[in-house]
Parts: structure tokens; sequence; C-alpha cells
């Protein structure tokens, strides 16, 4: 078990290429069922919402 000397406390450096969005894999059918739902229910509501202020 490392003890409090041996911890290296500086901060973590990522390189911009290795921080950008992931890809969405949706190797199945019903994954992609929810997700297009889920992005469909979102936007309902954001119209809802927006007509209702």
């Amino acid at each position: 078990m490392p003890t409090q000397q041996d911890r290296n406390d500086e901060p973590i450096h990522i390189d911009a290429e290795k921080a950008r969005g992931a890809e969405i894999i949706l190797t199945k059918r019903r994954k992609r069922v929810i997700f297009i739902a889920g992005l469909v229910g979102f936007v309902l509501l954001a119209l809802v919402f927006g007509l209702l202020a």
C-alpha cells in the first residue's frame, strides 16, 4: 500500500484529442429504440414547456 510520500499529487493531464467525446455505439435494436425514444421524448417535452412558457 502506498504511503503519503509515495503518492503523486500532481494533477492529471489529458490531451485534447483523448478528452473529446466518445462514440455512442448501439449494437442491439432494443438499445437503438430506447435511445431514439429518449431523444423524441426530450424534444416533445421541450416543445410542450416552450409552448406553455
